[in-house]
């Protein structure tokens, strides 16, 4: 393995990089905007800045995608990343990228060479941030940092159990501690970028505290590296009030756990379930996010489009989902009130949680040996995992309002207050959509799954919706 000061490496993805002092001037140059520094205009101004996905193979391609979507106003905009550089399959990515670009479902940044990455961060005007699902990604990681990018997704359970099958925790964890590691070098430099975890997980009914469990993990981590800014990702989970508590909790659970000197900035992401079929219901709950996303103090929220359901969505679809997120998180709304005794009561109930299962793992002396030992007793766990290295014993359930609780816990380690407070809720509502008392535990998690599908039927009675074979778009 070839290193980057501590960072290891590809030896071929090493040689390719330029000098660290040429990295650190590229990065110093006040003339372009960083991801920080967008993130701290958003939460000076109260109002979350939208970012949309997007990632294609071709370079051009690319270009122009980050070009036709930056006049819709983005605050920063992605570069998503294909699965075989996700994967560290350097090789077939540069093959693919060669012969056939537009069978690439990202942008193989590191096939491409962070001089093309450069091409692209001054393309327009706003930061870029790589997103990609990669278990390890010091090697994207050195060619986005070399490419001038600011903002950088991804942790070890984050990155890892929703995504792979059998990559070890200690391996991504440890592979992770130098990304991070490098991150508070260039914080010392001078260099802040923001290192964003990706709570959504699974992205399919994840309870808020299991969500915020994990990003507090891997916080933890990373400021113990020298990580100086860091986004807290949550995935919206369609109940307001408990939504607008899990992001508000993001900041009392850092201000609890990380201490001072850190920035901390909550993100929401749009509802990343099954997604509504018509336009018109689709991009209310667009709109929902981005109401959702102020209410609960978001800096930024990643928007979703009218086109989620058939498949990756054209350019105009994407820049149409901004505005709409936009409107939903503007001045415009400010008469929305929630019943904020609700939200306090899930707000304390959500820092309970995350408290019983966090705390016993941080009181160990090695914390990356104290999540593995957590998630192989049952400890740790998310629902729902292609992991081998999780139980995915967790049963999710709607309750009548909508909300997301633990119709089963597995052995994650709560007292019998938080059960029972559970227990409560799924009793009294018997869940979401629940209709005969007869149903399987499959059939019922199947209907919370599709939450918003029925919530569509009952909003747009006597409309024909489609199926996603109507639609020449699909991809599915």
């Amino acid at each position: 393995m070839a290193e980057l000061n501590g960072l290891e490496l590809d030896p071929r993805v090493a040689a390719d990089l330029p000098d660290w002092s040429d990295i650190l001037a590229y990065l110093r140059d006040p003339a372009r905007r960083s991801a920080v520094d967008v993130l701290r205009a958003a939460e000076a101004a109260g109002r979350p800045t939208v970012q949309p996905r997007c990632g294609v193979g071709g370079h051009e391609q690319m270009r122009a995608l980050l070009r036709g979507l930056e006049p819709a106003g983005p605050g920063i905009l992605s570069l998503t990343i294909d699965s075989h550089t996700r994967l560290r399959r350097f090789d077939t990515a540069r093959e693919l990228l060669r012969t056939a670009p537009a069978d690439l479902n990202g942008y193989p940044l590191v096939a491409h060479g962070w001089q093309r990455g450069r091409d692209l961060g001054e393309a327009v005007a706003v930061p870029l941030e790589v997103r990609h699902g990669s278990p390890d990604g010091r090697d994207l990681f050195a060619v986005a940092v070399a490419a001038g990018i600011t903002s950088y997704e991804g942790g070890g359970i984050g990155y890892n159990l929703p995504y792979s099958k059998n990559v070890p925790l200690g391996d991504s964890l440890r592979a992770w501690q130098q990304v991070d590691a490098l991150c508070g070098e260039l914080a010392r430099a001078g260099v802040v970028l923001d290192r964003e975890l990706f709570g959504t997980l699974t992205a399919v009914l994840i309870p808020p505290s299991i969500s915020l469990a994990m990003t507090l993990l891997e916080a933890v981590a990373a400021v113990r590296e020298g990580v100086r800014c860091l986004s807290v990702a949550y995935p919206q989970a369609g109940e307001m009030h408990q939504d607008i508590a899990a992001l508000r909790a993001v900041r009392s659970l850092a201000a609890r756990y990380l201490g001072p000197g850190v920035e901390v900035y909550p993100v929401l992401h749009e509802f990343m379930g099954v997604f509504p079929r018509t336009p018109d219901f689709a991009n209310l709950l667009i709109v929902h996010g981005g109401l959702t996303a102020r209410l609960g103090g978001a800096t930024k929220v990643i928007n979703k489009t009218v086109q989620e359901a058939y498949g990756i969505p054209d350019v105009a679809a994407n820049a149409d989902g901004i505005r709409a997120a936009a409107l939903g998180a503007s001045q415009l709304l400010d008469f929305v009130r929630v019943d904020e005794d609700r939200v306090a009561e899930e707000l304390h109930w959500i820092e309970r949680e995350v408290a019983e299962l966090v705390e016993p793992v941080l009181a160990g002396e090695d914390l990356i040996a104290g999540i593995e030992a957590a998630f192989a007793g049952g400890r740790l766990d998310i629902p729902f995992s292609a992991s081998v290295h999780a139980h995915s014993r967790v049963i999710p359930r709607r309750d009548a309002s909508g909300a997301i609780r633990y119709a089963d816990s597995g052995s994650l380690p709560f007292s019998g207050a938080v059960l029972r407070r559970h227990a409560t809720w799924l009793r009294d509502g018997k869940g979401a959509g629940e209709g005969a008392a007869a149903r399987t535990l499959i059939e019922a998690a199947n209907a919370d799954i599709h939450y918003f599908l029925e919530q569509e039927r009952l909003a747009l009675p006597g409309t024909a919706l489609p199926t996603l074979t109507d639609n020449p778009r699909s991809r599915y």
